[in-house]
Order: structure tokens, then sequence, then C-alpha cells
């Protein structure tokens, strides 16, 4: 998103701080903190860093509860993971390099890097965009298992990108981390720079900003991740091996630093103002429909205001950051945790405090999902509806920790799907609320498509 210009200028305007930003009231914070304490009690989420932005300066930055076994005390300088936030980053520098005349957004993909498949006719604008084609590498919500071995860049796009396409380039739009592997090695080969350097350079330094690698994130001093199945234990991630978010999704940082990125957002500093408004331009396809969907960020109408957001899932972390440019307002959300819905939670009811917004859901299909619910709460599971993966994620503690706290809950309430299918690594997502009395669970599946696809992911999480 912005690649700064070295201009030290720009930056000092940046910070100046408005005389008529608000703080917090101490009832506002109060409702934060409490938002804060029950969403981490509700989910059995360890911990959240959150920083708020009103009024184009951070107001908030505060984190709460157990980081590490070795971090009892929560601290707001700690870096989490952010992940797939990262993509704006990406995207950034790719524009940067496209404003000095180094490349075009609508050069072919063959000319940087060869031996893609379709690269001839698969423009950087499209990998941005998501647009390209290329299958996705990592479309699960848990580690499979070759996420034990490190990997490089070119291996991830010897094993994903010289698949065939799942469709022509520009036809649909299918979110892929693989497009932004090829995305950085482009920047590493224009600008002669492994990414992070040229982040750092460009980007970090003059905004006052100090992010790590996430393959560098963890050991004492940093926030360790965390899994729970079902609603079993809550325990210590493994996390990958090195290199398998890189350009998709590498960076680590505190909630300040990327408020403070959120702020340049705002100011439209250091990119150019055209390159900020592209990034934040919807995608047209060929057939002339609009996606949501920018360089780098999600674009939506959140209550009325125009907001630039992205989510973000690493190996035991998940973070929201959501930006209102008009308003010069944004709230960031990281938690140490890959399971719940906290973050979100969090970062909505804030959203609220700021301005109350509304949200919607959708209907989808049940019956599959209902038959490995009841399998996994019965300790039944027919491991022929799973594929290779979800049978490698699915150990017999798994499957003890499910139907050992899922069985006791008994029969549901309710059980609804919540949002639209979608396409996603070749497998269709749809994800649904189970209800009981006085607690509400959420389950994120992917499954082969087809009448009798088997699922490649099935995760049950706490809701409340």
């Amino acid at each position: 998103m912005t690649m700064l210009r070295a201009l030290f200028v720009l930056f000092v305007a940046f910070v100046a701080l408005p005389a008529e930003a608000r703080d917090f009231t101490p009832d506002e914070l109060a409702r934060i903190d409490r938002l804060v304490q029950e969403a981490l009690t509700d989910t059995g989420v360890p911990s959240a860093s959150v920083a708020v932005v009103r009024d184009g300066r951070i107001v908030l930055a505060r984190a709460w509860g157990r980081q590490s076994p070795t971090m009892p005390v929560a601290s707001a300088d700690a870096r989490y993971q952010i992940a797939s936030i990262s993509k704006q980053f990406t995207a950034a520098a790719i524009l940067l390099l496209r404003d000095e005349g180094k490349l075009s957004l609508d050069d072919p993909v063959a000319r940087y890097v060869p031996g893609i498949t379709g690269g001839e006719r698969i423009t950087i604008r499209q990998l941005l965009n998501h647009t390209a084609g290329l299958q996705d590498y990592w479309p699960h919500d848990y580690s499979p298992a070759a996420m034990s071995r490190p990997v490089t860049p070119e291996q991830i796009l010897d094993r994903w990108a010289r698949k065939p396409l799942d469709f022509e380039p520009g036809t649909q739009w299918q979110y892929s981390n693989t497009g932004y592997v090829v995305a950085g090695l482009i920047v590493e080969r224009v600008s002669g720079q492994r990414l992070m350097d040229f982040l750092r350079d460009r980007i970090f330094r003059p905004l006052g900003m100090d992010p790590v690698s996430q393959d560098d994130a963890s050991g004492p001093g940093f926030p360790a991740g965390y899994r729970r199945a079902a609603l079993g234990p809550v325990r210590v991630e493994t996390p990958p091996a090195c290199g398998w978010l890189y350009a998709a999704g590498e960076l680590a940082m505190t909630a300040s630093d990327l408020a403070r990125w959120n702020i340049a957002r705002m100011n439209r500093a250091l990119l150019p103002a055209r390159a900020w408004q592209e990034q934040e331009t919807a995608t047209i396809l060929n057939s002339g429909m609009a996606v949501n969907y920018g360089l780098g960020v999600q674009l939506a109408d959140m209550g009325g205001h125009r907001a630039v957001l992205h989510g973000g899932e690493a190996v035991g972390f998940l973070s929201t950051n959501i930006v209102f440019p008009e308003e010069r307002e944004a709230v960031v959300v990281l938690v140490n945790a890959w399971f719940g819905n906290a973050h979100d939670r969090i970062a909505r009811g804030i959203v609220d405090i700021l301005h109350p917004q509304a949200q919607a859901g959708d209907e989808a299909a049940l019956a599959a999902a209902r038959r490995i619910y009841d399998q996994l709460r019965s300790g039944t599971l027919d491991r022929a509806l799973l594929t290779e993966n979800a049978n490698h994620y699915f150990t017999e503690e798994v499957q003890r920790d499910y139907r050992d706290s899922l069985g006791p809950l008994g029969e549901p309430r309710d059980f609804v799907a919540s949002g639209p299918a979608r396409l996603r690594g070749g497998f269709v997502n749809r994800n649904y609320r189970v209800g009981y009395e006085g607690r509400q669970l959420v389950i994120v599946t992917y499954a082969e498509p087809g009448e009798n696809g088997r699922f490649e992911q099935f995760l049950v999480m706490p809701s409340s």
C-alpha cells in the first residue's frame, strides 16, 4: 500500500496531531475493556492487542491477557503475526516500483517470473486483485503436513503455480496466496533487494514502524500462537517451518505499527494520492461485474461508512484491520489464537462505539456439515468423507478433544449457515453457526466442489 517516497517532510505532516482529535471518554474506555475481556473469556483466546485511531491519531494502544507462557503480563509493544494484512504492503511495493517507472501493473507476469501457468496473459494487477486464476496454496485454517518443512517461494510456485489455472485471468475472483508469492518475487527481481529489506527501507523506517518477518517472530519476547480443537483445551501451537507466508503474509508487528500505516493511508502520505486511490478501487472482471476488493485490501460499506479493511490468519494468530479514511478512524485488533471470533468481535464492537453499524448474514446448504458435526460430537468420524489433509488434521487427540467437548453439549438448539459460499484454493468455503442454551459455536469448512465433495477442513470454534 504506501510505498514511501523518502519524503520525510510528508512524514512530519503525517504525525502532526490535529487539535480536534478526541480521546475516548472514561465510559468508552470502560466499554472497550469490558468488550475485550468478555471476548477473551467467552472464546478462550489468550490475549489481544488493540490500537484505535480517531481524528487521525492513535488514541488507544493496549494489550490484554497472556501473550505466551513466559509473558504473563500483556504488552502493547509485542509484535503479533498479521498474516494476510501484509498483502497491502506487498501491493504497495509494486505500486512504488510502478511510480518509479520500473514496471507497469499491466505487464505480463512472464516478463519477470517465467514458467508460471498462463504467465504470458496474467498481469501484475491480476496477481494483486486475486483474478489471476492461480490456485491458492493455503486455503486451510490449519497446518497441512507440508508446512512442517521449510519452503522457498520458488518451491511454492513449482507446486502450485504450474498447475492448470482455476479460471482464465480476469474472469473470476478467487483469493490466492500463490499470486502474492509471485508478486513478492517480482518486487525482489525488479528492485534488486529482498522484499523485507525493500519494505523496511522504503516504508517501515520512514513511518517509524519496526516489523519483523514472522519467521523470526517466535521465542522469548514474542507472543505464542495458540490452537484449540472444538471446545477442548487451549494449547500452544507449533509454528510452521520457515518460508510459508512470504509476500502473502510474512509480517509481524505491533498494533500501533499497523495504526501508523493506517494514518498514512488517511493522509495520502508517502504514496501519491492516485496510488492510494488505485489500491482502494473495486476490481472489475472481464464481464463488467465489480468485486469489492482492490489491490491487497477489501472494500466495504459499514453502516454507511466507506471502509478499507483486511483480515489475517497465521499459524496460531488472527487479526483484523479496519480503516475509515473519510472519518480518519481505524481499528486494529491482533490476537494470538487461530480459533474463535474474538478479533472480529472486538473490532466490530469498537466500530460500534465509534459509529454503530449493521451486520448481515446469508443462508447456505447444511446437510453434509451437520452430518460431520454429529459424527465429531459422537466420536464416530467417517474418514472417507475427508481429504488427505483433513485426515492429517484429525489426529486421535484432536478427535478426542472434539468428542469430549462437544458430546456433553447434547443436541444443538439450531444449526444454520452464515455468509455466502465462496471458492478458494479449489475448494468451496461455507461457514455455520451452532446454537446451544447460553453458547454459540462457529464452524468453518472447506470442501471439494460437487455434491459429494470431501471435506478439506472442518473446524469448530467458540463464538460466545
